[in-house]
């Protein structure tokens, strides 16, 4: 796959918000290149953000890129690794944020999520694991009643039903080898390996086109143009069922933009 360029907008409009210099470094082969990221950080730095797995591409660095990262960056960066599909991953070189980075003294603020595997997107629950002086900043901004008492209790219940967050990664699994096999199937190319629960799928210049056309047909996909992709689709594994009608309606759609 050639040299990837893309960003996330969205993130930036937030940093320019509070005053802050967003720095954009290109994707190397849609994964970050984490050398590069180091080359561009200066003693004016503040945070570095790396999400891993990576959205809307779903790739992500292995553990000795991301051991060597943490062994280079200086300490007054502090590192915000987003980990929300973390565990919907079972490559062993993948690393846990938390136990490796966080835990071994790293200024490091590790991100995670109860709206991917988890099922509670709708009550809006994550977290994140860092250093006391780290969350003790954050406590001072956040807002005071930013997470309802029924999404902490549903989070909790979900953090121990391992059994069940285990089915789901084997049906994940099972769904995107589903999936890849249908967008190879028609003729698409896609960032990988992807390791989340989605596949960057590039159509060309008429993605925007290609979107409305697989709407009208029942099919559900995101655009990728606010992600700085706008030859680009991000397609979600779903059922068996679904898969099958993604994969035939492709069948009608794709020709047309060839």
């Amino acid at each position: 796959m050639r040299r990837c360029r893309r960003d996330h907008r969205l993130p930036l409009a937030r940093d320019l918000k509070v005053g802050g210099t967003p720095v954009r470094v290109p994707l190397e082969r849609g994964r970050f290149d984490l050398e590069a990221i180091l080359t561009a950080v200066t003693p004016r730095t503040k945070l570095v953000f790396i999400a891993a797995p990576n959205n809307p591409t779903g790739t992500t660095n292995t553990r000795a890129e991301l051991d060597a990262y943490f062994a280079a960056v200086p300490p007054h960066v502090l590192t915000v690794l987003d980990q929300a599909y973390f565990e919907y991953v079972d490559d062993p070189d993948y690393p846990d944020g938390i136990a490796e980075y966080a835990k071994a003294g790293r200024r490091v603020l590790v991100l995670r999520t109860f709206s991917k595997i988890f099922g509670l997107a709708g009550l809006r629950v994550g977290y994140g694991v860092g250093s006391e002086e780290v969350v003790t900043a954050i406590a001072k901004v956040r807002r005071a009643f930013d997470v309802a008492s029924v999404g902490q209790e549903a989070a909790l219940a979900s953090l121990g039903d391992h059994g069940e967050i285990e089915r789901r990664r084997i049906a994940n699994r099972e769904a995107m080898a589903l999936l890849t096999q249908t967008i190879r199937g028609a003729g698409l190319d896609f960032a990988g390996p992807a390791v989340g629960n989605f596949l960057f799928v590039e159509v060309g210049d008429d993605a925007e086109t290609m979107h409305g056309a697989l709407l009208r047909k029942g099919v559900v996909v995101r655009p990728l143009g606010p992600f700085g992709a706008p030859d680009a689709l991000r397609i979600t594994a779903g059922t068996p069922e679904e898969i099958d009608f993604l994969s035939k309606t492709l069948s009608d759609v794709v020709p047309a933009f060839r």
